[in-house]
């Protein structure tokens, strides 16, 4: 199932190789979850005046039939660093209600 996905970006300008890895990491949870209805990812430089360099955040919103999974990530200096750190948090939470899911069927069969 194709995933409908939209990646915004706030305070950088956008990039397309960003906005490429964004969408192999799309690929892969798509892969481990059909479900997935829509995926959000907005990727930003919240503080411009940071000390020690720029720190990336990069905020993802996932919709599953009953149930968003929200994860945000921030990686100073490397915005590929912060996107894995963001997606590996959101698949945990997708596996974590799989399991769920799964537990339920189980025990709801007499």
């Amino acid at each position: 199932m194709q995933i409908t996905h939209e990646v915004t970006f706030h305070g950088i300008e956008h990039s397309d190789a960003v906005e490429a890895a964004v969408r192999r990491w799309i690929t892969r949870l798509e892969q481990m979850h059909d479900r997935i209805t829509k995926c959000s990812v907005v990727v930003s430089l919240p503080h411009k005046r940071h000390r020690h360099g720029k720190a990336f955040q990069v905020a993802i919103l996932i919709e599953v039939p009953g149930a968003e999974i929200a994860a945000t990530r921030i990686a100073d200096e490397d915005v590929y660093v912060a996107i894995g750190d963001a997606f590996r948090a959101a698949r945990h939470q997708l596996q974590k209600q799989l399991d769920v899911r799964r537990d339920v069927r189980l025990h709801a069969v007499p």
